[in-house]
């Protein structure tokens, strides 16, 4: 029989930091591939909406940190982050917001069938910026979006990073100078005409790791474009908040997401 996209293959409990917030580990279907990621319930809130957090980083950096997924879902959320194809024994090979993306898809799906779930919000950090960006364009019945650092264009990074160049050139294939396709595929700049959901952009000016550079040319496209657009920019902050300011902004983040439930 054949097993859909985001279905559970296996599920395992996993020590939570917070009492009030119940972890997994989960195993689901991906394409074909069996994938891993982390799964968060919050303790006496059903039902809840759905928070795909979407990781930045590749491989073993930027991992899913369970105590960031319990601070959101401490807020009552039903939490569930992918780890991406290839990552802490899951099937497959991750390639910077190429195929991989089909991880955050299905991850969508997965939420999407849980019972307790209501609506679904997409979050995206660092790299998962523009992973979330590629998943709003795929459902637009998602309640809202949030990227937090995040990457809006991949040709930007290459440029920007110069010690991610050699990864980018073997994961992507190349170069955007040789391969400007292949960076345009992981560039949701080029199809926002066709987002249908509110989106919240934060970022610090002083980033050095992905600069605020990516979402003012999200927010100039999609004020352009017409779309609904919230922006949070802090002037003293790099690609980390204090740990203060940090649990401010996941509580705001959340009470704007919040605010665009529909159900």
């Amino acid at each position: 029989m054949e097993i859909a996209d985001g279905q559970i293959i296996a599920e395992q409990r996993f020590p939570s930091p917070n009492p009030e917030v119940a972890l997994s580990l989960i195993t689901y279907n991906s394409g074909g591939l069996k994938v891993k990621g982390m799964l968060a319930k919050p303790v006496g809130y059903e039902p809840s909406d759905g928070f795909l957090y979407l990781r930045g980083g590749i491989k073993n950096v930027g991992k899913v940190r369970p105590a960031r997924i319990a601070q959101f879902a401490s807020e009552g959320f039903t939490v569930f982050a992918p780890f991406y194809r290839g990552n802490q024994g899951g099937e497959g090979d991750e390639d910077f917001a190429g195929e991989d993306r089909q991880d955050a898809f299905a991850a969508f799906r997965l939420l999407k069938s849980l019972p307790e779930v209501r609506d679904v919000h997409i979050f995206g950090f660092s790299r998962g910026g523009v992973m979330a960006l590629l998943t709003a364009l795929e459902f637009p019945e998602a309640a809202s979006m949030a990227t937090w650092g995040g990457v809006s264009d991949m040709a930007l990074t290459y440029v920007e990073r110069k010690d991610l160049r050699r990864m980018m050139k073997r994961v992507i294939g190349g170069t955007p100078v040789k391969y400007p396709e292949r960076y345009q595929y992981r560039t949701p700049l080029y199809r926002l005409e066709h987002l249908k959901v509110p989106v919240l952009i934060i970022h610090g000016a002083k980033d050095g790791n992905v600069s605020a550079e990516h979402s003012y040319r999200l927010e100039k496209r999609l004020k352009e474009l017409g779309k609904p657009v919230e922006s949070w920019y802090f002037g003293e902050f790099t690609h980390y908040f204090p740990p203060a300011v940090n649990r401010k902004v996941v509580a705001d983040v959340t009470k704007w997401m919040k605010s665009h439930s529909r159900k």
